[in-house]
């Protein structure tokens, strides 16, 4: 005999099955499958190098790329805190130094000068080596925004890592 349908539409239970623990994804449900580790959906080690890097690491790598662009652009521009026109010029051109700070090197390598330094890398779900142009621009557009590149699911995945389907790894 066929079962009862859910009391609410599939796709209900697919968008808050991230979210909310119980939900008709069957995370919760069956103790066979459920998740005791970020990123243990995706084959992800617990702990150690290739498991789910963390939020504190990723907030303190991102500050040490707005830190370097600022420096960066100090190198070519001077600081001049009593002309808000300059220092409007200094900003844009410091928020230029970091998208390609964060776009370039996660696009070939994986991480920021700020991510190496905390030790986390961008890491494809598909298993290929360079995360790609395109992946990289659109996290580097969405940690702009801040809030998608906050928001975090159970996997500790971005709405950035999610859409482009990527994970922030450890490195060490």
């Amino acid at each position: 005999m066929p079962s009862a349908p859910p009391a609410y539409p599939g796709w209900v239970a697919r968008w808050t099955g991230e979210w909310l623990p119980g939900s008709g994804d069957g995370i919760g449900t069956d103790p066979e499958r459920e998740q005791r580790w970020r990123g243990q959906g995706f084959g992800l080690p617990e702990n150690g190098v290739g498991s789910v890097g963390s939020g504190g690491a990723r907030l303190v790598g991102f500050l040490l790329d707005l830190a370097i662009a600022g420096l960066v652009t100090s190198l070519f521009m001077p600081i001049d805190l009593q002309n808000p026109a300059a220092m409007q010029s200094y900003n844009l051109w410091a928020g230029l130094v970091w998208a390609v700070l964060s776009a370039v090197p996660v696009s070939f390598f994986g991480f920021t000068p700020g991510m190496a330094a905390v030790g986390v890398r961008v890491a494809r779900l598909d298993g290929a080596s360079m995360v790609g142009v395109w992946r990289a621009v659109v996290r580097a557009v969405l940690s702009f925004l801040i809030i998608p590149a906050a928001i975090r699911n159970i996997d500790g995945r971005s709405w950035a890592d999610r859409v482009t389907g990527t994970v922030v790894i450890r490195m060490r």
